[in-house]
């Protein structure tokens, strides 16, 4: 593994167009290996602020390319991780899908009409994929949100699950993981299509088929009918702590049938 990380800096560094480019890269790689939870800029130790701005901001190269590389290096992972498994029952491919947001202030012309008030938050609004299969915690593809009369953070989270990679997806037991935002009807029915399992969150003021509100339901485990969609899912909850310290209820449900413990446990792990 260590050899393999080795060969992919490299062959990053090499995508660098200027000597001055590849010291800028390898000082950002360094702050995200120390793994010290200061990634910021500021934080280098061989490079200034300004100097890993303008790399980030300013400095041309080819932002494609170096996703390319990335993929590449992250199949050929994939592939050793299958390679060193035991056979039997296919290992689980966690595909989590998150909006997130990268908070922006001021004025930003060369984003045009991307920078978008979401939740509160104004700045730049990614649906990221990310794929987890053992250890590998993996950022594979992303969209940007581009505000109201756009595809929706949910339509767009669907898009990107279709295009997972078959080299992928056929070897592993593929399950989407993603919370309330992803847990429209047209993206359960379109994983469904698709013959994945998804594990969402869904919205507690959600209506069952029969006209009831999910909160009212007192069992855990139950399979029900959302209104509007035309399969039966499993819903179950459970508390998840907040900052301040206060235990939030979340509801959770999976598009196929599992026991409400299995379920549970996977909502929390999707946080």
């Amino acid at each position: 593994m260590l050899a393999h990380a080795q060969e992919l800096v490299y062959s990053l560094k090499e995508l660098m167009p200027t000597q001055y480019q590849k010291d800028n890269l390898e000082a950002m790689l360094a702050l995200f290996l120390e793994a010290q939870g200061h990634p910021l800029p500021e934080h280098s130790k061989t490079k200034s602020p300004s100097s890993l701005s303008r790399f980030l901001n300013v400095n041309p190269w080819s932002t494609r390319e170096m996703i390319r590389v990335i993929r590449s290096g992250a199949l050929q992972t994939v592939e050793n991780i299958l390679t060193s498994s035991t056979p039997g029952r296919k290992p689980f491919l966690q595909v989590i899908i998150d909006l997130t947001t990268l908070e922006k202030r001021g004025k930003f012309k060369d984003f045009g009409d991307l920078i978008k008030v979401y939740n509160g938050k104004r700045g730049l609004h990614l649906v990221v994929v990310y794929l987890v299969i053992g250890k590998c915690r993996i950022p594979w593809s992303f969209r940007v949100w581009r505000g109201k009369g756009t595809p929706s953070p949910a339509q767009l989270g669907l898009k990107l699950v279709k295009r997972l990679p078959q080299s992928l997806t056929q070897h592993f037991q593929t399950i989407i993981l993603a919370d309330t935002a992803f847990g429209s009807i047209e993206f359960l029915e379109g994983v469904r299509r698709l013959k994945y399992h998804a594990i969402t969150g869904v919205a507690i003021s959600r209506k069952l088929a029969n006209g009831r509100l999910l909160r009212r339901l007192h069992q855990q485990g139950q399979q029900v009918y959302l209104f509007g969609l035309s399969f039966p899912v499993t819903v179950s909850w459970y508390y998840l702590k907040r900052d301040n310290g206060k235990l939030e209820k979340r509801f959770v449900l999976s598009t196929r049938p599992i026991k409400a413990s299995t379920l549970k446990w996977w909502g929390k792990r999707r946080w």
